[in-house]
């Protein structure tokens, strides 16, 4: 129990001290796009942050080094769309307490990209919707990882005339397409949210979440915990 919690105090100095090295761009001797990896009951998933997406990165990175992202919950899960954490006020949640409005105080600026799109395994930015929120604001610490569907040339191309429509330039490069029609995503929400980050490894992590069983409102009845270190 000891060795337990010197190793794991001794992880934290060293992810908090990683961290600063970090976005003082040394990068504690790598200069690889940073990763983190997401624990779970059902196994681990291995994330790459994106450096083009420099304010949510360095956010989750800073809140992952405080512990931030220890023992909270995936509090809202979807089959087919996703799963969601990051609210501080999941953790010992009670059951059937309601989830999804607690943060860390603030919100952090857009960093949309059409060239960040929304593949099974995107790591997105939650935000409140676009009346209450017209600058499309970020959640300052609550994500969702993308579990989806694949979809069929026809609805990446209205996607694609839609988005056009609102912002113009807007493009589905081939092999995007292929991602969605093979692999799976949610393209509806491509330029809508901030995308800031990608699974490399344990897609399937998400596979075994997204199935659990839910109540209304989209809670897992039995609680799927999760928490976050950071790897370099």
């Amino acid at each position: 129990m000891k060795k337990t919690f010197i190793r794991n105090i001794f992880l934290q100095i060293s992810a908090v001290f990683c961290f600063f090295f970090y976005i003082s761009s040394t990068g504690c001797n790598n200069t690889d796009p940073a990763r983190v990896a997401i624990h779970t009951d059902f196994g681990d998933m291995v994330i790459e942050l994106s450096d083009s997406t420099p304010g949510h990165r360095d956010n989750f990175l800073k809140l992952a080094a405080e512990g931030f992202y220890t023992n909270l919950l995936f509090h809202r899960v979807i089959d087919g769309f996703m799963i969601q954490g990051g609210d501080p006020e999941s953790k010992n949640a009670e059951p059937g307490a309601r989830l999804g409005s607690g943060g860390p105080g603030y919100k952090i600026d857009a960093e949309i990209r059409a060239d960040h799109l929304h593949f099974k395994g995107a790591l997105a930015a939650a935000r409140q919707g676009d009346m209450a929120n017209p600058a499309r604001m970020s959640s300052g610490s609550q994500f969702y990882i993308v579990h989806g569907k694949t979809w069929d040339e026809g609805i990446l191309d209205r996607i694609e005339e839609g988005n056009n429509m609102k912002i113009g330039g807007f493009e589905y490069s081939d092999s995007a397409r292929a991602v969605y029609m093979n692999q799976g995503g949610t393209p509806f929400l491509d330029m809508n949210y901030t995308v800031f980050g990608q699974v490399v490894e344990g897609l399937d992590i998400i596979d075994s979440i997204a199935s659990v069983k839910t109540l209304p409102g989209d809670r897992p009845k039995d609680d799927v915990k999760f928490s976050v270190t950071i790897l370099h």
